[in-house]
């Protein structure tokens, strides 16, 4: 297999899905001649056109617009917006009609579309830039969100979520496109929507984290362990919605102690959530308060101070150690 950044892994998932079905479409600005902002739409233009990879105006709302019509036509569009906090000005389009469609018609018309958005902090950008907003559309009723946590499974993510009958969310996490290589297989691999996995299994404690805090929260665990021979399993939630709230259960019940940790504000953050249905399925196996770590209640700020906002390894083992009263 060949080893690939979240950016490779990502333009061979576009490039194999608009093989496989013709139907499939990318609209975004600059994807086309420039291959992306980022290059994970890099020479897909070269290869089917465009016609199929639309470089558009710079209209957010226009472009979400623009693939609801072509999803309810039969169409499967694949938007790119540049980063996630340019979405706020299509919002409309998704809530208004992308989310509802389906209730709306009774079922008779579905939107399989999918926004691509790089999302979060850590590389050092202006404002707009660097936001984690995911729970906006996880509070959505209608669409589904995604968030991988690196190369191998953002590229099944993607080919399912473009696979999907329904608006899909796909937030990728700016910091980790070109972070570090994994071994991606040029066959066909999907990973359901809705199906978190243990990223690191353990018997002590419970971290749930997703995209690029995935590797923080990793790197928690090992650090635990060397240092205080705690044992703590990291699950990997993949999509915020569905949330997949059964596997945290299961993993609550052999632990007691949990810790949540998102880039996101904390105040109702994704780990509010997350927390909540822990107490509601697993209440009576805690032994100790959930923990989270996360960003602040601020705007994230520019540049180097920005590693003061993002969670880190550091901040994760001290909440562990608190819940575990060591």
């Amino acid at each position: 297999m060949a080893r690939m950044t979240m950016v490779e892994a990502l333009n061979l998932a576009l490039r194999q899905e608009m093989e496989r079905d013709d139907s499939v479409i990318l609209l975004g600005q600059d994807i086309g001649l420039d291959g992306g902002v980022f290059r994970v739409t890099d020479k897909l233009i070269e290869q089917f056109g465009d016609s199929r990879v639309v470089d558009t105006p710079l209209a957010e709302a226009s472009i979400i617009g623009m693939a609801v019509g072509m999803a309810v036509h039969g169409l499967r569009p694949v938007c790119e917006i540049q980063f996630s906090g340019f979405a706020y000005e299509n919002f409309h389009q998704l809530e208004n009609h992308a989310a509802r469609m389906r209730w709306r018609t009774r079922g008779r018309l579905t939107v399989p579309m999918v926004m691509r958005a790089p999302y979060g902090g850590g590389v050092r950008a202006l404002e707009h830039h660097a936001e984690s907003r995911e729970a906006y559309w996880a509070h959505t009723p209608g669409l589904k969100v995604v968030v991988p946590s690196g190369p191998r499974n953002a590229r099944a993510l993607l080919a399912s979520a473009i696979r999907d009958p329904d608006p899909v969310i796909f937030y990728e996490a700016k910091a980790l496109y070109r972070a570090f290589r994994e071994e991606v297989p040029e066959t066909e691999e999907l990973i359901p929507l809705g199906v978190s996995q243990v990223a690191r299994p353990g018997k002590d404690l419970t971290i749930i984290s997703y995209g690029a805090m995935l590797r923080h929260a990793i790197e928690a665990a090992e650090e635990l362990s060397n240092q205080d021979r705690i044992e703590a399993e990291v699950i990997d939630l993949l999509t915020l919605s569905p949330l997949d709230d059964t596997l945290m259960a299961r993993s609550i019940e052999k632990t007691g102690r949990c810790v949540v940790v998102h880039e996101a504000p904390r105040s109702y953050g994704p780990a509010a959530e997350i927390s909540a249905r822990i107490m509601e399925k697993s209440f009576y196996y805690l032994e100790a308060p959930i923990e989270r770590v996360t960003g602040y209640d601020i705007i994230i700020p520019y540049f180097s101070r920005e590693k003061h906002y993002i969670p880190h390894s550091g901040r994760i083992v001290h909440a562990a150690r608190k819940c575990l009263n060591i």
